[in-house]
């Protein structure tokens, strides 16, 4: 593990595989660490360079009192990647890791990304009163602010530990492996309230649907049917992005919002095949 400080004085623990060929940058979702992706830096490192992080307030990471924003967060990537010089890199993100992408290329462009990875994220988490029910459904709200705001007081308040373990066991539907879970649900427990509480309200109050049509990468949109994440969110995604791919785990494959660890295998296969093709050919 590595580290570097950033322009705002923050320790950022990081891992980088040093392998050959188009690095590849893979950022977690909210409370959870870079150890997400054990399994994809073990099988996918082999052939390339892989690169991943623990956010500010996760893992290994420091966690200041300052910083806790969607676009903070994108600019420590840049950080990161001005860091290790890459000048050319493929991008994949989990959950609100996709959200960091898209703040990346809405603030920073797509000119150092070669290919992207969107891994079951909504477009919008929040429903705004402002927009129809339609496009609620279609951005994949999934709660309004009213219970975005009970979540986040929920986490402060005493007794936040079970409200966030509740939390991570309606990521997963039906029985999961209960390695799984209780690794998903230990690695959360890095992330301070007072860090993961205004990053959850600043991340899901965002609304990205305007910067997906100016995505100019080949993009792969990948869904899982056993995630509290709507496939039809990803579907729509996939729509609003330039000539993006869409993959959509059934739920005998996979299960939840994790098919990284559930089903390493599959999912390896298939991100594998997207980057290995040829730089011309669109998603």
């Amino acid at each position: 593990m590595k580290e570097l400080i950033t322009t705002d004085g923050t320790r950022l623990a990081y891992q980088d595989t040093g392998g050959e060929g188009i690095p590849l940058v893979m950022l977690h979702g909210w409370g959870q660490t870079q150890a997400m992706f054990r399994h994809q830096v073990e099988d996918l490192s082999p052939g390339r360079r892989v690169v991943t992080v623990d956010f500010r307030g996760h893992g290994l990471s420091g966690k200041p009192k300052h910083g806790y924003r969607i676009a903070r967060f994108s600019r420590d990537v840049l950080e990161l990647v001005d860091h290790l010089g890459l000048v050319r890199f493929d991008a994949l993100g989990w959950s609100m890791g996709v959200s960091v992408w898209w703040s990346f290329i809405d603030q920073y462009g797509t000119g150092r990304i070669r290919r992207l990875v969107a891994v079951d994220q909504p477009a919008a988490v929040a429903a705004v009163p402002w927009t129809t029910g339609q496009e609620q459904q279609q951005s994949g709200a999934i709660f309004d602010v009213s219970q975005l705001l009970e979540l986040g007081a929920a986490l402060a308040a005493p007794g936040g530990d079970k409200v966030r373990a509740d939390f991570v066991r309606g990521m997963f539907s039906g029985d999961p492996d209960p390695e799984i879970l209780a690794f998903v649900a230990q690695e959360i427990t890095s992330t301070p309230a007072y860090a993961g509480v205004p990053l959850l309200f600043d991340h899901c109050a965002q609304d990205w649907r305007d910067v997906l049509p100016r995505i100019d990468v080949p993009t792969l949109v990948i869904g899982c049917e056993g995630s509290h994440v709507n496939p039809d969110s990803q579907r729509f995604i996939a729509q609003q992005i330039p000539d993006a791919r869409l993959h959509v785990f059934t739920s005998d494959v996979a299960s939840s919002h994790f098919p990284f660890l559930e089903n390493p295998a599959a999912f390896n296969a298939v991100v594998e095949k997207f980057l290995a093709e040829e730089p011309d050919t669109r998603a």
